[in-house]
């Protein structure tokens, strides 16, 4: 059993505090100038390693709702190992895995297997999020009880690539899932008006002559969910919130006591449609870039907790699925390495949240939506040692070249981003030292 103890770090962003760990857990903690039996602070004494931490901001590790890992089938893209050496090179501990690889994880077979991948690899923990469907069509829900059951014991159930799109599947699963306490993860993407669509419907798109994927495809699924988990008394979380239309939405179901849930991407509150100029495809993504009247509303519904946690939606491709044209190029963006860093930027830095915040957007609350017990823990004596220590003065340039992802389809290549995780801690046992995988 390992000894840690982390000395002088900032807790949640506020006083710097000696931690020690002893094995898996958090032995205890202790402010700077207080005093013990060794006299100031938590003594040395038959400790592993000393962290000197003074100045970085120490907290609980970060959990991801919505990460997709590839493997089985796409494993060009990402596998499990390679997915969670990322996260752990993001800061996080867990991340939930989406349901869309090949062959679908609509079954207990296939998210057993996701779930042994995860705990072979060891760098975070891998939680399987179900299909809602059979395949991700839409026309017969899958084996949710199944995979509860299973060894993975799924309780997040989510089409995302795919909008589960018709209102009698949805109410169906809504009522299925209601029975265990889980929970319908919906891509809100209304098919019909949204066919062909490359780029974020608006004047940008009009100017470029590229279809468009109007705010009014999201929202009226949005709309028509939130009622139908309130008609069934279930829970249902937005993925990928986007719009400024989708914040109202859901602040109102909130007010209506609806148990509603959503997230927001990092790259949904940095980047804008106006981007999609310069025709990179790596700016391609399913939503797309919104406007900057739409990043300003995710800004502020995530700080009034309208919107509830942020989610990367790292979604890896091989190199030859992006470096095409527009048209031809697949969606999405990889962000597990680069999240806290956006999040810092464009949240802390601008006084919209503090670390306390931070920390609840990141793993306080998608571990509780989720139903994580382990995660998202207070950083406290007795207490998993799931942590992250983050020097929040560092300034650097995005390379991806450097990424412990497969792939490198990030949009923040060549830019400045504060942050860098220094050190991850996955139940006592260091994933992260230095800034570099253990």
């Amino acid at each position: 059993m390992t000894k840690i103890l982390i000395r002088g770090a900032k807790v949640l962003g506020g006083e710097a505090q000696d931690v020690l760990i002893d094995g898996e857990t958090i032995a205890a903690t202790a402010r700077q100038g207080e005093i013990d039996r060794s006299g100031t602070g938590l003594s040395a004494d038959g400790v592993d390693t000393v962290i000197e931490a003074a100045g970085q901001v120490l907290l609980p590790g970060l959990v991801d709702l919505h990460t997709h890992l590839r493997e089985p089938g796409r494993e060009d893209s990402e596998t499990v190992l390679t997915g969670t050496r990322a996260a752990a090179s993001g800061g996080y501990t867990a991340v939930f895995a989406m349901a869309n690889t090949f062959p679908v994880a609509d079954t207990a077979g296939v998210v057993e297997q996701v779930y042994r991948l995860g705990q072979e690899a060891g760098y975070c923990d891998v939680q399987p999020i179900g299909a809602v469907t059979v395949g991700l069509e839409g026309k017969k829900l899958s084996e949710l009880g199944a995979m509860h059951e299973s060894a993975a014991k799924v309780t997040v159930f989510s089409d995302d690539g795919k909008c589960v799109d018709d209102a009698v599947i949805m109410r169906r699963a809504l009522e299925y899932v209601k029975a265990f306490g889980g929970v319908i993860a919906q891509h809100a993407q209304e098919p019909r008006l949204t066919e062909g669509a490359q780029m974020n419907e608006g004047i940008v798109s009009a100017e470029l002559g590229l279809g468009g994927w109007p705010a009014v495809a999201e929202e009226s699924i949005i709309a028509r969910d939130v009622l139908l988990a309130e008609h069934v008394g279930s829970r249902v979380h937005i993925c990928h919130l986007s719009t400024a239309g989708s914040v109202e939405i859901v602040r109102w179901a909130k007010s209506r006591g609806i148990d509603v849930t959503a997230e927001v991407t990092p790259h949904h509150l940095l980047l804008t449609d106006e981007l999609v100029r310069s025709y990179n495809p790596v700016y391609k993504v399913n939503p797309p870039l919104r406007t900057e009247r739409d990043v300003m509303a995710l800004r502020e519904a995530l700080a009034d907790g309208t919107i509830d946690i942020v989610a990367t939606d790292h979604a890896p491709h091989p190199h030859e699925d992006k470096d095409c044209e527009w048209a031809a190029a697949a969606m999405g963006m990889v962000g597990l390495e680069t999240a806290l860093s956006v999040v810092q930027q464009t949240m802390v830095e601008t006084g919209l949240l503090d670390w306390a915040g931070v920390a609840e957007r990141m793993s306080f609350a998608p571990a509780r939506i989720g139903g994580l017990s382990h995660h998202g823990r207070p950083v406290s004596a007795g207490e998993p040692a799931n942590l992250v220590l983050v020097d929040t003065s560092y300034r650097g340039v995005v390379d991806p070249a450097h990424f412990a992802s497969r792939s490198r389809n990030t949009p923040y290549e060549g830019r400045e981003l504060p942050g860098r995780v220094t050190h991850t801690f996955l139940r006592g046992r260091t994933t992260v030292v230095d800034g570099k995988l253990a």
